[in-house]
C-alpha cells in the first residue's frame, strides 16, 4: 500500500468521528486508531471495518436476469413494476425501530427522498434504509427479522 492511500486515510479518520479505522488489501492491512486528546480512553466506541478487494484483471460479465434472481434471492418472484430499492449490504432487516414501534412503512404509504424504508443490522450496527426514490411504497420484499444479502430488492416505489 502505497503513501498516498495511507496519508488519505489518515485525512478519512481525522475528517470523520471514527475513533479507529482497519483496511485490507490483499495481504496488505493498514489499521489506524486514534485517542482522545488529554489521556486514557474510557469506553471504546465502535470500530469501522472496511474490506477492499484488490482490483482484477477480468473483463466484466453480464449478469442475466435468472442469476441475478438466484444471487438476490429473489426466484419465483414476479417484481412489480416501479423503482427498486435494493440492500446495500448484507444483514438482517427490521421493519420498525424494536418490536413495539409500528412499522417505518407500509404498502400504500406515500414516501420522499430521505424518508427511512427499515433498517438492517450488520455486525451490531443499525443502518436506516432511505429512500432513493418519491413516491408510493408499491410492495415490501424483506421480512422483517430475516436476513438479507447484497443488492436484494427489499421495497418497490410506484
Amino acid at each position: 500500500m502505497d503513501l498516498r492511500k495511507i496519508k488519505k486515510l489518515i485525512d478519512i479518520l481525522e475528517e470523520s468521528n471514527l475513533a479507529e479505522l482497519e483496511i485490507k488489501e490483499g495481504e496488505e492491512s493498514v489499521r489506524l486508531s486514534r485517542m482522545p486528546k488529554g489521556g486514557m480512553q474510557v469506553a471504546a466506541p465502535p470500530v469501522t471495518h472496511v474490506h477492499m478487494e484488490p482490483p482484477r484483471a477480468v473483463a466484466p460479465v453480464a449478469v442475466a436476469p435468472v442469476e441475478h434472481a438466484l444471487a438476490a434471492g429473489t426466484v419465483g418472484r414476479e417484481l412489480p413494476p416501479g423503482h427498486i430499492v435494493r440492500s446495500p449490504m448484507v444483514g438482517t432487516y427490521y421493519a420498525s425501530a424494536n418490536p413495539d414501534s409500528p412499522p417505518f412503512v407500509k404498502v400504500g404509504q406515500s414516501v420522499k427522498v430521505g424518508d427511512t424504508l427499515g433498517i438492517i443490522e450488520a455486525m451490531k450496527m443499525f443502518n436506516q434504509i432511505e429512500s432513493d426514490s418519491a413516491g408510493t411504497v408499491v410492495s415490501i420484499l424483506a421480512t422483517n427479522g430475516q436476513p438479507v444479502e447484497f443488492d436484494e430488492p427489499l421495497f418497490v416505489i410506484g
